[in-house]
């Protein structure tokens, strides 16, 4: 079933010539009956952390902005154009946190629906067991407004602010 947020039920303006006449051609595309332009709808890449600390506590993010301000998180984000996973990791944790990642190693991938301003973005957050350099100079910037280190087993899922993360802290082993 097709969100009311999706960009299909959403766009309404050809991009590339401004007719109104670009209608739903798919579940997953729109079409321009004036210029032929078509729009195809597909997921959008992010990456997050599992870092732990030397008691196997989890770094969790608190969510400075919407969606879900104020709630846990795992650190990471949005893959920029051009930019593999594993960099924008990297990139990601220094923005966040000040942390400097020494091992990844990929853990995985989950579906996520983010809703920004009224508009339903689909993800795929592709999922990091990280290693961090020091936790010394850890400081919170960018889209983060604190960071705690839990026992995943401790946090109850109504903690925690998307669909994704629950899954990933949920699919966990219990420590």
């Amino acid at each position: 079933m097709i969100s009311e947020q999706s960009p299909i039920k959403i766009f309404r303006y050809c991009p590339k010539c401004g007719c109104q006449d670009f209608i739903p051609d798919s579940e997953k595309s729109l079409k321009c009956n004036s210029c032929s332009f078509r729009y195809f709808i597909n997921m959008n890449a992010a990456v997050a952390a599992i870092i732990r600390n030397d008691d196997g506590k989890i770094l969790f993010t608190i969510r400075k902005h919407a969606p879900s301000a104020g709630m846990l998180d795992l650190p990471g984000g949005f893959v920029d154009l051009g930019e593999t996973a594993e960099n924008a990791l990297v990139r990601e944790i220094e923005e966040e946190l000040n942390l400097k990642i020494d091992k990844l190693e990929f853990a995985g991938t989950f579906t996520n629906k983010y809703v920004y301003a009224g508009i339903e973005y689909q993800t795929l957050d592709m999922v990091f067991n990280c290693s961090v350099e020091s936790f010394e100079n850890i400081q919170v910037a960018d889209d983060v407004s604190g960071f705690i280190f839990r026992n995943p087993a401790t946090v109850g899922k109504e903690e925690i602010g998307l669909d994704s993360i629950r899954e990933i802290i949920e699919g966990l082993p219990k420590i």
